[in-house]
């Protein structure tokens, strides 16, 4: 099953446990992918993307489960 809800910055933030600005960062600096939408000029990706990016992110191994939960 495919998990096609939109996430912004604040819901990646939540995911993640980090502030909307650091995911904001996050992709200033090329570290997040490529927005699977924009609306309104506003970036918006897929859950799946998110949680693809997050399982590949070095450091975060142990924290997978937990994020996935």
């Amino acid at each position: 099953m495919t998990d096609r809800r939109l996430w912004s910055y604040k819901e990646i933030a939540a995911h993640i446990r980090v502030q909307p600005d650091t995911v904001r960062s996050y992709r200033k600096h090329g570290l997040l992918p490529p927005p699977d939408h924009v609306e309104g000029g506003k970036p918006f990706w897929y859950a799946d993307t998110v949680r693809a990016w997050v399982a590949s992110r070095p450091g975060n191994r142990g924290r997978r489960a937990a994020e996935e939960s």
